[in-house]
């Protein structure tokens, strides 16, 4: 083979070789967007499941759905429900307090949870006073939760039924129990709770429920 038809073989080869090149570059650098446009998507979707709150809830609405959402709440129910929750979950905390003989401050949590979880549900609230209702709601079931369990001990000790103790016990002893057996952490228990039965209490709306909402309007 002569030197020239040598130097036409190597840029022959050459030339192949230089499309091939562009083609991995662009195989690589579609990887790279694809990357970047599923990152979009995810952060678009985590967005969009998102509670709103209250103000950005009703500036996305129209005046009529908004007045429309604020008709369905009712505060009477939500005041039941919550009552009804707490009463439930302080019979409970009583119920575990005495079968293990120990009380667990997470249990004033859960009724805390409970409570303002009922009160959302049933009341559909979107004002301020469903919020402060539940916090106070739940922490009078944590209280009445130390005071169930209280009498669940004395009708072991004295072996009759928890509603003959209910009936006859002299509740002027109560307060002094409560202070003998209180702790300076079932304040932050106690804190939480009412904390938790505020902020459940009011309705939350997704970016999705918001904008079904909006295509009916």
């Amino acid at each position: 083979m002569t030197r020239k038809e040598d130097l036409a073989l190597e840029e022959n080869q050459a030339a192949e070789n230089t499309p091939m090149a562009t083609t991995d570059t662009a195989t690589v650098e579609n990887p790279a967007e694809s990357a970047e446009e599923v990152t979009t998507r995810s952060t678009s979707a985590n967005e969009e499941d998102e509670p709103l709150s209250f103000d950005e809830f009703l500036n996305k609405l129209s005046p009529r759905v908004a007045d429309q959402i604020k008709s369905e709440q009712n505060f009477l129910k939500a005041v039941f429900s919550g009552v009804l929750a707490g009463l439930i979950g302080a019979a409970i905390w009583a119920a575990i307090t005495v079968t293990t003989e120990y009380q667990i401050g997470y249990m004033a949590i859960a009724v805390g949870a409970l409570v303002g979880i009922s009160m959302r549900y049933t009341g559909k609230g979107l004002g301020q006073h469903f919020g402060i209702a539940g916090a106070v709601i739940a922490l009078m079931s944590c209280l009445l939760g130390n005071v169930f369990s209280i009498l669940g001990f004395v009708a072991n000790q004295e072996s009759i039924s928890f509603f003959n103790v209910l009936m006859m016990f002299n509740y002027e002893q109560l307060i002094p129990i409560m202070k003998e057996s209180f702790s300076p952490i079932d304040l932050l228990f106690y804190g939480i709770a009412a904390y938790e039965g505020y902020k459940f209490a009011f309705r939350t709306f997704s970016q999705e429920e918001v904008q079904q909402l909006s295509e009916r309007s």
